[in-house]
């Protein structure tokens, strides 16, 4: 009979078995469809990449994305990261409460929330109504069909994917830390700056590049709430693939956005590495 010993020690027969099923997930889901995706770009030996090379537009529409995607990062884990302490200092009612306004949302459809926006948004809506009553206004804003109003919309989106991981990390801190530090003589600046702060550093790496990565193939929201100055890369392949039908064009702009999605990754990963607080938890 086997023992609980026993089990950590499995043959190398056995562990590739068991490791089967999840490699045959991960190349069917994730390894062919990429695979093809590649091979479709060159499927007019390239010339798609020397056109995306060649025409400022694209190059600017994927600057703009990349910084859209940076610029929501960060306001994410600037608001986020409040709410997560919040929700691992408070006692289990009031940290409950505040979980309970992180995870609504999550229960609502993306594209519910962003025509939200719209009736929020529009010339008529409430805040323009809230304005022009206030005497603050005469004519009404341009708030809808704004670069603004995409980041903003991605923004309410993206937030609680930035808050659960921050608040997965600073609920696993040991809080003799805390009073170790006070002990010490360290006031609660102190303690945040030099203890806390650092020791969650992995939850702020994980919720950006959460954020990150999800806000660089955003789709319905800046559909939605964008206007014509506001496109990005997710935006510009649907109407190449929908409206143009030029699929291997749009299979080079996935396979670009898709690489520099994975060099920026590979960037931020090797300079949060060096960081002390990234290896103390580990």
């Amino acid at each position: 009979m086997a023992t609980a010993r026993d089990a950590g020690h499995l043959s190398p027969l056995i562990s590739i078995l068991l490791t089967l099923p999840l490699l045959a997930v991960l190349t069917l889901g994730f390894v062919y469809p990429v695979a093809k995706l590649v091979g479709l770009s060159f499927a007019d030996g390239g010339s798609s990449y020397f056109r995306i090379w060649d025409d400022p537009l694209y190059l600017n529409i994927l600057f703009d994305t990349v910084i859209t995607a940076a610029t929501v990062t960060s306001f994410c884990l600037a608001l986020g990261y409040p709410v997560a302490f919040a929700m691992a200092s408070l006692r289990a009612k009031a940290a409950l409460a505040v979980a309970a306004c992180v995870f609504v949302p999550l229960w609502t459809s993306v594209l519910i929330r962003s025509y939200a926006w719209i009736l929020l948004l529009q010339r008529n809506g409430p805040i323009n109504g809230f304005l022009r009553d206030q005497g603050l206004l005469d004519e009404p804003l341009k708030l809808l069909y704004t670069h603004g109003a995409v980041v903003l919309g991605m923004i309410h989106v993206l937030l609680p994917f930035a808050i659960l991981p921050i608040f997965s990390t600073l609920k696993t801190l040991p809080p003799d830390y805390r009073r170790a530090a006070a002990n010490l003589g360290a006031n609660p600046a102190q303690v945040f700056l030099r203890i806390i702060l650092p020791l969650s550093l992995p939850g702020v790496f994980a919720g950006g590049l959460l954020c990150f990565v999800l806000a660089l193939g955003f789709y319905i929201t800046p559909a939605l709430l964008g206007g014509p100055g506001s496109m990005l890369m997710a935006t510009l392949i649907g109407q190449q693939t929908t409206v143009l039908l030029d699929w291997p064009f749009a299979a080079a702009l996935s396979t670009v956005l898709l690489a520099v999605t994975l060099l920026i990754v590979f960037l931020f990963r090797k300079a949060l590495s060096l960081n002390k607080g990234f290896h103390s938890v580990r």
